[in-house]
């Protein structure tokens, strides 16, 4: 039997006539919600003209009411290029737009949080920050999605730098967030201490470099970044930006040589870049080992495979146990940052955010090291996690 082209089994020929997936997306997956009543002129006064003038007067008078008489405190832009979405690639802007819906629709659902999903027409990253810069008096809160690294690592960290609110990609941050809670108890269950804990983490994107980090800050003893070239190390040579700041902070042993060289002795696996893990290689890590498998669909190591050669296994799909799933951790982080109405985020609040959804699990065992998606609570306590730290940090409108 000839296999079915990639193309015919996601835009079948007539399927979008029968199959519930397209019925629940047409004409969009949202809708703008009035939160007072218009029923007679009086009504109408205030919630517009003449009585918004007032209001208008009082916001320039006091920018600072821009929060108290707007849904602008509460409101986040979900806003990418469409260069990197989801396991599809660069499929442009238009065809990112469900994928901006969803997670907008997820921010209110997890959340509470109102968001608005924009798709720029643009990879130029002076064009993207200027725009984004000249949206922002629109919303408390950025939350940058599906954009290809490099390119991400330097839109955020310029957006941060013109903008007085938090910006949060979280293709980097989302997945560091939750998979350092997961890692968090997978050390507990196999008894082992974050210091003496080696970690090889396989992909240098945008997850892979913001895992990489959050593990430096939380102590993690040894990391290993591993790239299509093999493994980081400061010697490589011709590193970009992003990759020499790896070097810098992982690899404390000089490790060389491709990912089995980098899983000898590992006492955890994190992929975040698609491909496969041979066998061979999986067999060099230390006993009891820890497997995270987060691409999807088909994860670096299938957890049937994962299995033979570790104790705790982890995926990004939802039909395994311990899902690594960005839900955990965005709505709540978003949720805490605009209630305290915080400036930036930094990874301060991202490490209280892990070890609030760690704690969430009192008792981890290997099939559960982190909540699923649906677990009351979960939002809430990220929420409060941050909260603290931004004021703290002094993070926060006075």
């Amino acid at each position: 039997m000839t296999a079915q082209p990639i193309v015919e089994l996601l835009h079948p020929s007539g399927l979008h006539d029968h199959d519930p997936v397209f019925t629940l997306h047409e004409h969009g997956k949202m809708e703008i919600a009035s939160t007072v009543k218009l029923a007679d002129r009086d009504d109408l006064a205030a919630a517009y003209t003449p009585g918004v003038a007032r209001i208008c007067l009082a916001i320039a008078d006091d920018p600072e009411l821009l929060s108290d008489y707007t849904w602008v405190g509460g409101c986040v832009a979900v806003i990418t290029d469409g260069s990197s979405v989801l396991g599809l690639g660069d499929i442009g802007p238009a065809a990112a737009m469900p994928v901006m819906e969803g997670k907008a629709i997820l921010l209110k659902e997890f959340g509470g949080v109102n968001a608005v999903p924009l798709c720029l027409d643009t990879t130029d990253v002076d064009e993207f920050v200027d725009t984004v810069v000249n949206l922002g008096p629109s919303f408390g809160g950025i939350n940058l999605e599906d954009i290809a690294a490099p390119r991400c690592f330097e839109i955020e960290r310029r957006l941060q730098e013109r903008l007085g609110i938090p910006v949060f990609h979280d293709d980097q941050h989302g997945t560091a967030i939750v998979a350092l809670a997961a890692l968090v108890n997978a050390l507990e269950v196999t008894r082992r201490q974050v210091l003496d804990t080696t970690v090889v983490i396989s992909g240098a994107g945008a997850a892979g470099v913001a895992i990489a980090k959050i593990l430096y800050e939380a102590g993690v003893g040894d990391i290993r970044v591993v790239d299509r070239q093999g493994v980081i190390h400061r010697d490589r040579g011709e590193l970009p930006p992003h990759k020499l700041e790896v070097a810098q902070l992982t690899n404390r042993n000089h490790v060389t040589g491709d990912l089995a060289a980098a899983l000898k002795g590992a006492d955890a696996f994190i992929g975040v870049s698609g491909g496969t893990v041979s066998e061979r290689a999986l067999a060099g890590m230390a006993d009891d080992a820890i497997i995270f498998g987060l691409a999807n669909p088909d994860p670096e190591v299938h957890p049937d495979v994962a299995r033979r050669y570790a104790t705790v296994v982890a995926t990004g799909r939802s039909d395994f146990p311990n899902q690594i799933n960005n839900v955990l951790a965005f709505p709540g982080m978003f949720r805490g940052m605009l209630d305290v109405q915080a400036t930036r985020c930094t990874i301060e609040m991202k490490r209280a955010a892990a070890d609030a959804l760690a704690a969430l699990v009192a008792e981890p065992v290997p099939e559960r090291i982190i909540p699923g998606a649906f677990e009351p609570g979960v939002a809430e306590a990220i929420a409060e996690s941050v909260k603290p730290v931004a004021i703290a940090q002094g993070h926060v409108r006075s």
